[in-house]
């Protein structure tokens, strides 16, 4: 029997899993002896909620691998179902076995050429940064957060500046795997309301701490201690090194991953704007 792929639509509280990547366990020695123990991840739990459904093992992939404390409004990912299973199994069913941070919002099946990461044409990601003198409590984890007042239009300027295809050297992870560093930004964007900063990017793919690092150094510019002009020459000296701190990932979301409307993937929720979540009046 050939297996039925689907494509579901996911969203998760990042600061409640170690990153999306299952990880080998851990091994600590108590009273002599070694005790084994495995972190919490988002793919650790979509798998075990899954093959709880199916009655047998599910692998996932996703589109797009976060880290330890980063969010997802609209991350995809697509297994093939060793049994037949009706789309509110996948949805309602899967989400009865998940935690209360993780959840699936929509299941479509897909023909077997569909992959959650290569058929991707796109990601967008938005920071979310609190800018106020006092920390955050209610927003605790789900956002940024920094004390000093930031200038929004010199860091505006300075994200428009690297639109464009570039070698983002100067803002991967060093511990990064990508093939290139090469990658193409089609958004940049700083706008402000209120007390919020909002940092919208997006890309054909992204490297491992790259928005995080891009985030760095426009705060950097916004408060004052670099020009706008800051980005231009961290492109060109490719060196990590020589670049601001990796900023936190608490106001980190994954908000769509694009495909090209052929696959019929749901568009609505894709694109949740997190920010909502806080529009208090």
């Amino acid at each position: 029997m050939s297996l039925q792929r689907w494509a579901l639509g996911i969203e998760y509280d990042g600061g409640s899993f170690h990153g999306w990547q299952t990880q080998a366990p851990t091994t600590q020695v108590v009273d002599g002896r070694p005790i084994g123990s495995t972190l919490p991840t988002v793919q650790g739990a979509l798998e075990a909620a899954l093959s709880q459904i199916a009655d047998a093992p599910v692998q996932v992939v996703c589109a797009g691998r976060t880290d330890t404390g980063v969010h997802a409004t609209g991350q995809v990912i697509h297994f093939d179902a060793p049994v037949l299973r009706p789309e509110t199994a996948w949805v309602r069913g899967v989400n009865a076995q998940l935690p209360y941070s993780c959840a699936v919002r929509w299941a479509q099946p897909v023909s077997t050429d569909f992959h959650a990461r290569f058929s991707a044409t796109g990601r967008r990601y938005r920071y979310l940064l609190l800018n106020r003198p006092e920390r955050l409590a209610l927003f605790s984890g789900r956002a940024g957060w920094f004390h000093r007042p930031l200038d929004v239009e010199p860091m505006s300027h300075a994200a428009q500046s690297i639109l464009g295809t570039h070698d983002f050297s100067a803002f991967r992870a060093a511990e990064c795997q990508a093939n290139s560093p090469v990658r193409t930004l089609t958004e940049s964007r700083v706008t402000r309301q209120g007390d919020w900063l909002i940092f919208d990017f997006a890309a054909n793919a992204f490297l491992q701490h790259m928005i995080r690092n891009l985030v760095g150094a426009l705060v950097t510019i916004g408060k004052g201690e670099a020009p706008a002009s800051l980005m231009i020459e961290l492109l060109a000296q490719k060196n990590r090194t020589l670049s601001p701190p990796t900023f936190m990932p608490d106001g980190l979301y994954l908000t769509a991953v694009d495909y090209d409307a052929g696959w019929g993937l749901p568009t609505a929720g894709l694109s949740g704007d997190p920010l909502q979540i806080f529009n208090f009046r």
